[in-house]
């Protein structure tokens, strides 16, 4: 190495680097082994493995934050959530699991539970495991996470079965935003092979269209319905109790299908049922409300003559329609059928009745009438009396 080079570099080394560490003393150059300045410095860089383990122990321990001296207690509800893990050996069951979701007290921690099976090795939940679950949600009124659970079943999570297809039919037949889930599920079980309906599911999906019988020109929108799971119903070879053939009976009287309420009507001996008050005062009421108010009656008097009691409704009904055909006489006497079972007509009943007698030239008889009601209907108040005398005297 030249001299002028060799004073420049030893003149570099003595002076103070801002950049690097200072190096270690300069050894004598060997002017013909240019690499060992190079090799010591690389060698003071990297320094001695214990010191530099020391400077990270130090480090790391001067970096480390302080143990928290006040740490968090576990709720019960997360020791009670260990303790059932704990419980849960591995190879635990389908049933195993079905045991610890019903002991657990609140739903949410039996969803947690649920879920933490479902991911374990070599476990796979059952339709008895997601009846259940569906089931503790319903009832802890977690309906957003039963809707969850539920989505998971009909895309096939598990396999099928009758009670776990009717608890989700149930559900969703009592929420209105679901009433077409409930259907999509009952579909489902009628292409089973394994999975078929029974008169439980029939039972909630008539009851759920009869709730929207509300209005005549709604009931018309649904009858199709109605009728056709009646005709599926058959087929399957589902035989029907009075209960569901009522509610078929209900939907076409209420849609004025008085001869179809009726066939069903004469069906029922076929199934071994026998027509309670329900199912003569759906036909009584419909058959009125059709015009045809003698053929009413005569179903309100073969009611009577079994000893069954109507109700009111059906009550007010046929007394209405039989006094706007001037039928006074059965009127007067189905008003004090009624007022013999304990119930009163209301204040448009009495009208009807009065004020027709009156536009008929029978006005004498219907005070005498109104008296004689004023004395059997204790429900009869002065101010109900007074509207309907000074109805009369116009």
């Amino acid at each position: 190495m030249p001299p002028t080079l060799h004073r420049l570099l030893a003149t570099t080394l003595r002076k103070p680097n801002r950049l690097f560490p200072p190096f270690p003393p300069l050894l004598p150059l060997d002017l013909n082994s240019e690499p060992i300045l190079f090799s010591l410095y690389y060698r003071y860089l990297s320094s001695s493995p214990g010191e530099n383990e020391a400077e990270t122990a130090q480090t790391s321990t001067s970096a480390a934050p302080p143990q928290n001296p006040y740490p968090k207690t576990k709720t019960p509800l997360e020791m009670q959530f260990e303790t059932w893990v704990q419980k849960l050996k591995p190879g635990f069951t389908p049933s195993d699991v079905e045991y610890a979701l019903w002991s657990q007290s609140d739903p949410d921690l039996a969803l947690d539970l649920f879920r933490w099976t479902a991911l374990q090795r070599g476990y796979k939940h059952n339709n008895v495991t997601y009846f259940t679950m569906i089931k503790i949600l319903i009832v802890g009124k977690r309906y957003s996470h039963a809707e969850t659970i539920i989505e998971e079943v009909l895309a096939g999570a598990c396999d099928i079965s009758v009670p776990l297809y009717n608890s989700i039919i149930k559900f969703c037949c009592g929420r209105r935003a679901l009433i077409n889930r409930a259907f999509d599920v009952y579909k489902k079980m009628y292409k089973s092979d394994s999975c078929k309906p029974t008169l439980e599911t029939y039972t909630m999906l008539f009851n759920s269209l009869l709730r929207r019988f509300n209005k005549l020109n709604v009931c018309y929108a649904y009858l199709h319905s109605v009728r056709s799971l009646a005709k599926q119903m058959k087929a399957l070879g589902v035989i029907p109790d009075t209960f569901v053939l009522n509610m078929i009976i209900k939907a076409y009287a209420k849609c004025l299908e008085v001869d179809e309420a009726i066939r069903v009507f004469r069906e029922m001996g076929l199934y071994g049922c026998e027509p309670n008050a329900y199912t003569y005062g759906y036909i009584a009421k419909g058959l009125c409300e059709k015009g045809r108010v003698s053929q009413g009656v005569g179903f309100y008097k073969e009611m009577r003559g079994k000893g069954l009691v109507p109700s009111s409704s059906t009550y007010m009904i046929v007394i209405c329609s039989v006094a706007m055909e001037r039928m006074f006489k059965d009127a007067s006497d189905i008003v004090f059928d009624m007022l013999g079972n304990s119930m009163s007509p209301d204040l448009l009943t009495y009208k009807t009745l009065l004020e027709g007698m009156c536009r008929e030239g029978r006005g004498n008889e219907a005070f005498e009438l109104l008296d004689k009601l004023r004395k059997s209907d204790p429900a009869m108040n002065e101010k109900t009396y007074k509207a309907l005398f000074n109805g009369l005297n116009l």
